[in-house]
């Protein structure tokens, strides 16, 4: 069997890019984002310039989804217009950091709020996380069918949770709370611009994932219309969600309290409900669950890819005889993620890191539309970027402006993910002489 089973629909997709976005961000990072901005008018502002950003990407993504719906996504894209190498990091710096990290982090924060109902030793903490991640592995090698039905579940779980919070928020809106203005800002006291651009880390990392529906596009009816549909109707979902979600934490919270939150959903709801921590910590839950599901399913697809390829190991091009999944590339893609559990225990401060190396690749990526259009003018589009060249170009340049900025005043993270991507390159070499050998 050489072939993946064409059977994700579009609902199914979307729920793949929504619920690869709502994990643990929107409930982890908002008093983060409130940092350096210290405003609730800001604040707002800049959850909403994420959208912007994330639906100009996801427009500009689209065509490329058309151009190649093939299994593996923003490899594919990268793959097709620099060549082999950069596809190769993609995909290393996705196994090595990106998802495995992801994962890790994601099986430590699940079991940290299941603490909210069954008080754990860290070592119990650990075990629990790495049971999470193996289990929901086992279960998406089973069948893409499986993986779909469980990303509809938790997806749909998830955004009620949160469509809860919202009206709770606006139901117990107490207008003494808020002040929506820009005095503060305006005043010189914080940086603006600055201010801006650092919140953005932690709003780019909830937004991200989006794009996670181009990695399955091998296993997709119809996909290249089903996979930009999906991609765009995913950001727009997101979007609408976050804004609404922390207008919700605001008119709920004083900026001070914000501020001072670690767990921001569970405070806001619990100043307004005796029980709100604990109704909270289960939406969490389920959101948390629900991502690493749809992160065991769909990353591995790009090593799958890279293995067909013959950039990487073969083996990990092999599809399971009764299953017609990748389990190969799931496996070691599980099993990483697990090695960093064990080893590190934790995997926090890791934000700045991660969105650096990924949106440094999502614009390599987006430029591919330039690229296409003039080495493949001809070639069917099924979907056609709206208002190219300008929204392509707005995607990439207000990214790059993040990444300069990223690197000047987080230069160590920034730093770090270029070491890995340099290791990349000899890595990639030295596979390329030993296939030849």
């Amino acid at each position: 069997m050489s072939q993946l089973d064409k059977r994700i629909n579009l609902y199914g997709l979307t729920m793949i890019a929504v619920g690869s976005c709502i994990g643990a961000g929107i409930f982890t990072t908002p008093n983060v984002v409130a940092q350096p901005l210290q405003n609730h008018g800001l604040v707002l502002l800049i959850w909403i310039i994420g959208g912007l950003i994330s639906l100009t990407g996801a427009l500009t993504f689209a065509e490329l989804g058309g151009l190649f719906p093939q299994s593996g996504g923003v490899y594919v894209f990268l793959k097709q217009a620099y060549g082999d190498l950069t596809g190769f990091l993609y995909g290393w710096v996705i196994l090595l950091a990106i998802n495995t990290g992801s994962l890790a982090a994601l099986g430590i924060a699940l079991a940290e709020y299941l603490t909210f109902f069954f008080p754990m030793e860290p070592a119990i903490k650990t075990m629990v996380a790495v049971g999470v991640i193996a289990v929901l592995t086992l279960i998406n090698v089973i069948g893409v069918q499986v993986s779909q039905s469980l990303a509809n579940i938790f997806t749909g779980l998830k955004l009620l949770a949160i469509v809860g919070i919202i009206l709770i928020g606006f139901f117990y809106y107490d207008p003494a709370k808020v002040d929506f203005s820009l005095a503060t800002a305006v005043d010189g006291q914080i940086n603006i611009y600055s201010g801006l651009l650092i919140a953005l880390i932690g709003v780019l990392w909830s937004y991200g994932g989006w794009h996670h529906a181009s990695y399955v596009a091998g296993e997709t009816i119809n996909a290249q219309k089903t996979v930009p549909r999906a991609m765009m109707l995913g950001a727009l979902i997101v979007t609408l969600t976050y804004v609404l979600v922390n207008l919700a934490y605001m008119l709920l919270l004083p900026m001070d309290e914000l501020l001072a939150s670690e767990r921001v959903a569970g405070d806001a709801i619990a100043a307004v409900l005796p029980n709100g921590g604990q109704m909270v910590a289960i939406a969490i839950a389920i959101s948390i669950f629900g991502t690493i599901s749809i992160y065991t399913m769909s990353a591995p697809r790009i090593y799958f890819a890279m293995a067909k390829d013959g950039i990487f190991f073969k083996a990990l091009a092999e599809i399971h005889p009764r299953f017609h999944t990748p389990a190969n590339a799931m496996l070691i893609q599980a099993l990483w993620a697990i090695i960093l559990l064990l080893f590190w225990g934790t995997f926090s401060n890791l934000i700045t890191y991660v969105v650096f190396m990924d949106f440094l690749f999502m614009a390599l990526a987006a430029y591919g539309v330039f690229i296409f259009r003039k080495k493949l003018p001809n070639q069917e589009r099924p979907y056609k970027t709206w208002g190219y060249p300008i929204v392509p170009a707005i995607f990439i340049g207000i990214v790059a402006v993040f990444l300069v900025n990223t690197l000047i005043n987080r230069p160590s993270q920034a730093i770090a993910g270029l070491l890995i991507a340099g290791l990349g390159v000899v890595v990639f070499y030295l596979f390329k002489r030993t296939q030849q050998e």
